[in-house]
C-alpha cells in the first residue's frame, strides 16, 4: 500500500494548498505591517507569522489528524447548532463577505488607482471596475474546472516571477535604513502583539479550515489510505507551503519598511504596493505587476466562490442549487467590494476578532483532543468560554463611534479593567483557558458519580 507522495505529487499538491491561500491579503498586510512598524519589524513580523503562517498550518494539520470530511464534521465535535453557526459565519468571512471583496478592490488599488488623473470620480471608476470582475467571477464560479487549472497551472509561477523581480529590486536598492523608522501607533510599544492581531486579516487560518478536506481529499486520491499516512503527507503540503508563504511575508514587509524612505504612510497596504512597484518600474513594469495581481485575486476569488457555493449547497441541500448559490455570493461580493478596499478592512476586523479566537481554539482542541479522548464536556466548556469571551474583543474593535451607538462604552470599560490581555486584543484566552480547567474538573465530577 502507498504510504507517500512523490515529489511531484508533493510539489503539486503544495503549488495547488499556496494558490488556494495565496490572495490580496497576503500582499497587502504584510507590506502594510512593515510601513507601520519600521524599526520593530522584527517583533511585530513574528507575531504575524504565528498567526499567518502557525495557525493554518495546524488548521490544515488538524483535518488531516482528526480525518474529518469537512469543518462541518470538525465542529460537530462541539455540537450540532455550533457547527451549522460557525461552519455558515467562517465561509461567509471567507467568501462574500470579506475576502473576496478584497480580491477585487485590491487590482484596483494596485493597478486602477494609480493612473486615474484627479477629475476621474475614483468611485465610479471602482464600480466599473468590479463590475467587469464580476462578470468574470460568475462565469468562472458557473463553470470553475478550467479556469483554476489553467491559473495554478500558469499564472501562479509567473505571479511569483514578476513579484521575485520587485522585491529583489527594492531590496537590492533601499533607499534607506529601515532602523531609522520609528515605529507608528501600536508598534510602537507592542508590535509583536499587533503582529498576531494583523495575521488575522490574512484570513489564513480560518482558510485553513475551510480547504485543509481539499488537501486530504487529493492525497486520498493519489492512492494514500491510511489515516496516518494521510496526516504524514497533508503536514507535509502544509509545511511546504505555508512555509513559502512566510518567505513572501517576509520579504514583502522588508519592503514595506524601506518604503518609509520615499512615500508617506499609507490606511492600506494596496496603496503601499502600488506606490512601491510605480516607484521601481514606472510604466510598464506598474502595470504588468497590477495584470498578475489581477489574475491571482480572480483566482483566488473564484476558489472562494466555488469553495462557498459548493459548502452552502451541502449543508442546505433542501435549499437552493451550487449555481444559485454561485449567483447570490458572487453578487454579494460585487456590492461589498464597492465599499472600497480601507474600509472593507475597517468592517472586517471585528468579525475577524471573534472568529479567529473560536478557529484557533477549534485548532488546538482537534489537535490535542486526544489527551482527554475528544470528551463532549470539555469542548463544550472550552468552547463556550471562548465563544463568549471574544464577543468582548469584537466589541472592542468596533469603530469608537459603532461602539457608542451600541452602548457597549460601560462593558468595554469593565472588560478593560478585570479582563486580562484584553487592551491587547486578547480577552479570550485567560477565559479560554479558565473553561478548560471547569471543564476537566466538571468531567472528573461526572465520572466520579458513574
Amino acid at each position: 500500500m502507498k504510504t507517500k507522495l512523490t515529489l511531484g505529487e508533493l510539489i503539486t499538491i503544495t503549488s495547488m494548498l499556496f494558490g488556494l491561500f495565496f490572495g490580496a491579503g497576503n500582499l497587502i498586510f504584510p507590506a502594510y505591517l512593515g510601513q507601520q512598524a519600521g524599526e520593530n519589524i522584527v517583533p511585530a513580523l513574528a507575531g504575524f507569522l504565528v498567526t499567518a503562517v502557525g495557525m493554518p498550518l495546524l488548521a490544515v494539520i488538524s483535518l488531516g489528524l482528526t480525518g474529518s470530511n469537512g469543518l462541518l464534521e470538525l465542529s460537530q465535535k462541539v455540537g450540532n447548532k455550533f457547527a451549522y453557526v460557525f461552519t455558515t459565519a467562517l465561509y461567509l468571512a471567507i467568501g462574500p463577505f470579506f475576502a473576496a471583496p478584497r480580491c477585487l478592490t485590491v487590482p484596483f488599488e494596485i493597478g486602477i488607482k494609480p493612473l486615474l488623473s484627479e477629475n476621474v470620480n475614483q468611485q465610479a471608476a471602482l464600480l466599473i471596475f468590479t463590475g467587469f470582475i464580476y462578470v468574470l467571477l460568475l462565469c468562472f464560479a458557473l463553470r470553475p474546472g478550467k479556469i483554476l487549472v489553467w491559473i495554478g497551472k500558469f499564472l501562479n509561477p509567473v505571479f511569483i516571477i514578476v513579484l521575485g523581480m520587485l522585491l529583489a529590486t527594492a531590496l537590492l536598492r533601499p533607499e534607506g535604513s529601515i532602523s531609522a523608522y520609528e515605529a507608528n501607533g501600536v508598534y510602537a510599544h507592542a508590535a509583536g502583539l499587533q503582529g498576531i492581531l494583523d495575521g488575522y486579516n490574512t484570513m489564513d487560518t480560518l482558510a485553513g479550515l475551510a480547504f485543509g478536506i481539499i488537501v486530504v481529499d487529493v492525497i486520498k486520491n493519489q492512492g494514500i489510505k491510511s489515516p496516518e499516512n494521510i496526516a504524514s503527507n497533508t503536514v507535509k503540503a502544509g509545511i511546504f507551503s505555508c512555509g513559502f508563504m512566510g518567505v513572501i511575508y517576509f520579504l514583502v514587509a522588508l519592503v514595506g519598511a524601506e518604503s518609509r524612505a520615499y512615500m508617506p504612510l499609507h490606511d492600506n497596504g494596496g496603496a503601499i504596493l502600488a506606490d512601491i512597484s510605480a516607484y521601481y518600474f514606472p510604466g510598464f513594469g506598474s502595470i504588468l505587476l497590477a495584470v498578475i495581481v489581477f489574475f491571482a485575486c480572480l483566482k483566488t476569488a473564484v476558489g472562494l466562490m466555488t469553495s462557498c457555493a459548493t459548502t452552502f449547497a451541502e449543508i442546505f441541500p433542501d435549499k437552493l442549487s451550487y449555481k444559485k448559490w454561485a449567483v447570490i455570493f458572487c453578487t454579494l461580493t460585487f456590492f461589498i467590494s464597492n465599499v472600497g478596499l480601507t474600509s472593507i478592512i475597517k468592517i472586517s476586523m471585528p468579525v475577524l476578532m471573534m472568529l479567529y479566537p473560536i478557529a484557533i481554539t477549534l485548532t488546538l482542541l482537534a489537535l490535542f483532543g486526544k489527551l482527554f479522548n475528544y470528551n463532549r464536556t470539555i469542548i463544550t466548556s472550552v468552547m463556550t468560554m471562548t465563544v463568549i469571551s471574544s464577543f468582548f474583543d469584537l466589541l472592542k474593535a468596533l469603530p469608537a463611534e459603532w461602539t457608542a451607538a451600541v452602548g457597549a462604552d460601560r462593558i468595554l470599560s469593565v472588560c478593560e479593567h478585570f479582563l486580562p490581555l484584553f487592551s491587547y486584543g486578547f480577552g479570550w484566552v485567560v477565559p479560554t483557558v479558565i473553561g478548560l480547567f471547569i471543564g476537566i474538573l466538571s468531567a472528573t465530577f461526572k465520572k466520579s458519580l458513574r
